[in-house]
């Protein structure tokens, strides 16, 4: 059975370490913690999903990236899952005016990430 495609863009360890093993059995997934490393494997690759948080460290933030992914032809039916820290509602409306499929705040419920991602993955 093939696994969904997961791109997951985080630039904290902890929340790294911790989807590291979340997702191992569910998803094929990739981890980058920066623009660099985004743009590195996202042009060169096809996800089926990208889980993308707000804040980065380095270069272009959640927001910018998103924005990115929507605004290219080859990209723009990729759902994006915003998972972030940021919870005010202008964040929010930032994301989703960015062209992300879906929005929700850390911590998030296990079970509510999973069914969100389910929900956006693609079909057998």
């Amino acid at each position: 059975m093939n696994k969904p495609k997961l791109l997951v863009v985080e630039d904290d360890i902890e929340t790294l370490s911790f989807m590291k093993i979340f997702f191992r059995n569910d998803y094929e997934a990739t981890f980058v913690n920066s623009e660099s490393t985004f743009h590195e494997v996202f042009v060169p690759n096809k996800y089926d999903i990208v889980l993308m948080d707000i804040a980065l460290q380095e270069g272009k933030d959640g927001i910018e990236l998103t924005r990115e992914i929507k605004s290219n032809p080859n990209t723009s039916k990729t759902p994006v899952i915003c998972l972030t820290a940021h919870a005010f509602l202008q964040d929010r409306a930032n994301a989703l005016e960015a062209g992300a499929d879906y929005f929700l705040t850390k911590p998030v419920d296990n079970a509510i990430l999973k069914k969100i991602l389910t929900q956006f993955s693609p079909k057998p």
